[in-house]
Protein backbone atom coordinates (compact mmCIF):
# COMPACT_ATOMS: atom_id res chain seq x y z
CA UNK A 1 0.00 0.00 0.00
CA UNK A 2 1.15 3.19 -0.69
CA UNK A 3 0.92 6.41 0.64
CA UNK A 4 -2.35 7.93 2.50
CA UNK A 5 -3.46 10.50 0.20
CA UNK A 6 -5.83 13.57 0.62
CA UNK A 7 -8.05 15.28 -1.49
CA UNK A 8 -9.35 18.96 -1.23
CA UNK A 9 -11.87 19.50 -3.19
CA UNK A 10 -14.61 17.30 -4.79
CA UNK A 11 -15.10 18.34 -8.83
CA UNK A 12 -14.03 16.78 -11.40
CA UNK A 13 -10.27 18.03 -10.87
CA UNK A 14 -10.57 16.19 -7.45
CA UNK A 15 -12.29 13.42 -8.22
CA UNK A 16 -10.18 12.70 -11.44
CA UNK A 17 -7.01 12.94 -9.17
CA UNK A 18 -8.16 10.92 -6.34
CA UNK A 19 -9.67 8.11 -9.08
CA UNK A 20 -5.77 8.35 -10.46
CA UNK A 21 -4.39 7.81 -6.95
CA UNK A 22 -6.71 5.40 -6.11
CA UNK A 23 -5.38 3.14 -9.15
CA UNK A 24 -1.98 3.28 -8.41
CA UNK A 25 -2.55 2.31 -4.83
CA UNK A 26 -2.82 5.06 -2.47
CA UNK A 27 -5.22 5.25 0.30
CA UNK A 28 -7.20 8.08 -0.95
CA UNK A 29 -10.10 10.14 1.37
CA UNK A 30 -11.87 12.86 -0.56
CA UNK A 31 -13.05 16.00 1.21
CA UNK A 32 -15.99 17.81 0.68
CA UNK A 33 -17.78 19.85 3.38
CA UNK A 34 -21.44 19.48 1.67
CA UNK A 35 -23.33 16.16 2.21
CA UNK A 36 -25.47 16.83 -0.90
CA UNK A 37 -22.52 15.93 -2.76
CA UNK A 38 -21.74 12.17 -1.13
CA UNK A 39 -23.96 10.76 -3.85
CA UNK A 40 -22.34 12.75 -7.09
CA UNK A 41 -18.62 11.83 -5.52
CA UNK A 42 -20.00 8.18 -4.61
CA UNK A 43 -20.87 7.55 -8.83
CA UNK A 44 -18.21 9.15 -10.17
CA UNK A 45 -15.64 6.76 -8.02
CA UNK A 46 -17.30 3.93 -8.04
CA UNK A 47 -17.61 3.92 -4.21
CA UNK A 48 -14.32 2.90 -3.99
CA UNK A 49 -13.14 6.46 -2.07
CA UNK A 50 -13.85 7.02 1.57
CA UNK A 51 -15.39 10.74 2.09
CA UNK A 52 -14.87 12.60 4.86
CA UNK A 53 -14.93 16.53 6.03
CA UNK A 54 -12.18 18.63 4.77
CA UNK A 55 -10.65 18.80 8.52
CA UNK A 56 -10.62 14.43 8.39
CA UNK A 57 -8.67 14.46 4.84
CA UNK A 58 -6.27 17.42 6.29
CA UNK A 59 -6.24 14.36 9.32
CA UNK A 60 -6.05 11.41 6.52
CA UNK A 61 -3.46 12.09 3.83
CA UNK A 62 0.41 12.39 4.32
CA UNK A 63 -0.33 14.14 1.03
CA UNK A 64 -2.76 16.38 0.43
CA UNK A 65 -3.67 17.84 -3.07
CA UNK A 66 -5.65 20.89 -3.03
CA UNK A 67 -8.46 21.46 -5.86
CA UNK A 68 -10.57 23.70 -5.44
CA UNK A 69 -11.28 27.35 -6.98
CA UNK A 70 -8.01 29.46 -6.61
CA UNK A 71 -10.48 31.88 -4.60
CA UNK A 72 -11.90 29.10 -2.39
CA UNK A 73 -8.38 28.17 -1.74
CA UNK A 74 -7.50 29.94 1.62
CA UNK A 75 -10.57 29.15 3.04
CA UNK A 76 -10.55 25.29 2.50
CA UNK A 77 -6.57 25.10 3.86
CA UNK A 78 -8.67 26.99 7.27
CA UNK A 79 -11.45 24.59 7.56
CA UNK A 80 -9.02 22.00 6.75
CA UNK A 81 -6.88 23.00 10.04
CA UNK A 82 -3.61 24.61 9.89
CA UNK A 83 -2.44 22.20 12.28
CA UNK A 84 -3.20 19.27 10.37
CA UNK A 85 -1.51 20.29 7.44
CA UNK A 86 2.07 20.69 9.04
CA UNK A 87 5.01 19.08 7.88
CA UNK A 88 2.81 18.06 5.01
CA UNK A 89 3.21 17.89 0.90
CA UNK A 90 0.05 19.97 -0.11
CA UNK A 91 0.00 19.23 -4.22
CA UNK A 92 -1.36 22.53 -5.21
CA UNK A 93 -3.80 22.28 -8.74
CA UNK A 94 -5.20 25.89 -7.89
CA UNK A 95 -5.70 28.93 -10.20
CA UNK A 96 -6.23 32.20 -9.21
CA UNK A 97 -9.15 33.10 -11.94
CA UNK A 98 -11.08 35.78 -11.31
CA UNK A 99 -15.33 35.34 -11.62
CA UNK A 100 -14.96 37.67 -14.73
CA UNK A 101 -15.51 36.09 -18.44
CA UNK A 102 -12.63 35.92 -20.24
CA UNK A 103 -11.91 38.51 -23.08
CA UNK A 104 -11.57 37.27 -26.29
CA UNK A 105 -10.57 33.41 -24.68
CA UNK A 106 -8.24 34.94 -22.02
CA UNK A 107 -9.11 34.25 -18.15
CA UNK A 108 -8.44 37.21 -15.70
CA UNK A 109 -6.53 36.60 -12.35
CA UNK A 110 -7.17 37.66 -9.03
CA UNK A 111 -3.04 38.09 -8.70
CA UNK A 112 -0.62 39.65 -10.37
CA UNK A 113 2.48 38.62 -11.93
CA UNK A 114 4.44 39.16 -8.96
CA UNK A 115 2.76 37.24 -6.08
CA UNK A 116 1.14 34.34 -7.04
CA UNK A 117 -1.06 32.26 -5.65
CA UNK A 118 0.81 29.80 -4.63
CA UNK A 119 2.97 32.10 -2.51
CA UNK A 120 0.14 33.43 -1.10
CA UNK A 121 -0.51 30.14 0.74
CA UNK A 122 2.83 29.35 1.03
CA UNK A 123 2.86 32.39 3.69
CA UNK A 124 -0.53 31.25 5.04
CA UNK A 125 0.48 27.55 6.00
CA UNK A 126 4.22 28.36 6.28
CA UNK A 127 4.48 25.27 7.84
CA UNK A 128 3.17 23.01 5.13
CA UNK A 129 5.16 22.12 2.15
CA UNK A 130 3.21 23.20 -1.28
CA UNK A 131 4.05 21.98 -4.62
CA UNK A 132 2.40 23.76 -7.61
CA UNK A 133 1.32 21.07 -10.35
CA UNK A 134 -1.67 20.18 -12.00
CA UNK A 135 -2.39 23.32 -13.23
CA UNK A 136 -1.77 24.00 -16.90
CA UNK A 137 -3.87 21.05 -18.20
CA UNK A 138 -7.51 19.96 -17.82
CA UNK A 139 -8.70 16.88 -15.92
CA UNK A 140 -9.36 14.32 -18.87
CA UNK A 141 -6.15 14.74 -19.34
CA UNK A 142 -4.51 14.68 -15.81
CA UNK A 143 -4.04 10.74 -15.21
CA UNK A 144 -1.90 8.69 -18.26
CA UNK A 145 -2.77 11.19 -20.86
CA UNK A 146 -1.92 9.39 -24.41
CA UNK A 147 0.31 11.66 -26.93
CA UNK A 148 1.57 8.35 -28.58
CA UNK A 149 5.40 7.45 -27.74
CA UNK A 150 5.46 11.86 -26.38
CA UNK A 151 5.59 12.25 -22.75
CA UNK A 152 3.87 15.78 -22.10
CA UNK A 153 5.67 18.01 -19.42
CA UNK A 154 4.18 18.79 -15.99
CA UNK A 155 5.97 22.11 -14.73
CA UNK A 156 5.99 22.23 -10.83
CA UNK A 157 7.83 24.20 -8.63
CA UNK A 158 8.11 24.66 -4.43
CA UNK A 159 10.59 25.63 -1.62
CA UNK A 160 11.23 21.81 0.20
CA UNK A 161 12.75 19.49 -2.17
CA UNK A 162 11.16 16.14 -0.79
CA UNK A 163 7.77 16.94 -1.44
CA UNK A 164 8.61 17.64 -4.83
CA UNK A 165 9.64 14.32 -5.17
CA UNK A 166 6.61 13.19 -3.64
CA UNK A 167 4.93 15.17 -6.52
CA UNK A 168 6.99 13.55 -9.17
CA UNK A 169 6.66 10.36 -7.89
CA UNK A 170 3.04 11.48 -8.55
CA UNK A 171 3.50 12.34 -12.06
CA UNK A 172 5.33 9.48 -12.89
CA UNK A 173 2.65 7.13 -12.31
CA UNK A 174 0.66 9.27 -14.34
CA UNK A 175 2.28 9.36 -17.13
CA UNK A 176 3.83 12.70 -16.92
CA UNK A 177 7.53 14.63 -17.40
CA UNK A 178 8.26 16.49 -14.72
CA UNK A 179 10.03 20.16 -15.22
CA UNK A 180 11.24 21.57 -11.68
CA UNK A 181 11.42 25.45 -12.44
CA UNK A 182 12.83 25.95 -8.72
CA UNK A 183 10.99 27.37 -5.70
CA UNK A 184 7.43 28.90 -5.28
CA UNK A 185 8.26 32.46 -6.55
CA UNK A 186 7.93 30.12 -10.02
CA UNK A 187 4.44 29.42 -9.63
CA UNK A 188 4.22 33.15 -10.68
CA UNK A 189 5.26 31.82 -14.44
CA UNK A 190 3.30 28.36 -14.10
CA UNK A 191 -0.33 29.52 -12.91
CA UNK A 192 -0.67 31.81 -16.04
CA UNK A 193 0.19 28.58 -17.83
CA UNK A 194 -3.50 27.81 -17.35
CA UNK A 195 -4.47 30.65 -19.14
CA UNK A 196 -2.33 29.92 -21.98
CA UNK A 197 -3.80 26.42 -21.95
CA UNK A 198 -7.34 27.32 -22.22
CA UNK A 199 -7.48 29.89 -24.76
CA UNK A 200 -7.63 27.42 -27.93
CA UNK A 201 -10.48 26.01 -25.64
CA UNK A 202 -12.23 29.12 -25.14
CA UNK A 203 -11.91 30.27 -28.63
CA UNK A 204 -12.31 26.84 -30.74
CA UNK A 205 -13.39 24.72 -28.16
CA UNK A 206 -9.89 22.36 -28.64
CA UNK A 207 -9.53 21.33 -25.03
CA UNK A 208 -7.26 18.20 -25.69
CA UNK A 209 -3.91 19.37 -25.66
CA UNK A 210 -0.50 19.49 -22.75
CA UNK A 211 2.65 21.52 -22.81
CA UNK A 212 5.85 19.62 -23.79
CA UNK A 213 9.22 21.82 -23.28
CA UNK A 214 12.00 20.17 -25.77
CA UNK A 215 15.87 20.19 -25.19
CA UNK A 216 18.89 19.95 -26.96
Amino acid sequence: MRKKAGILGSGMVGITLANGLKKYGYDVMIGTNDTSKHEKIKSKTNGNITIGTFEEVAKHGSIIILAVKGNAASEALKKAGYENLSGKTIIDATNPIADAPPVNGVLKFITTLDNSLMEQLQKEVPAANFVKAFNSVGNALMVNPDYGNVKPTMFICGNNEASKKEAKEILDLFGWETEDMGTAEAARAIEPLCMLWCIPGFKNNQWNHAFKLLKK
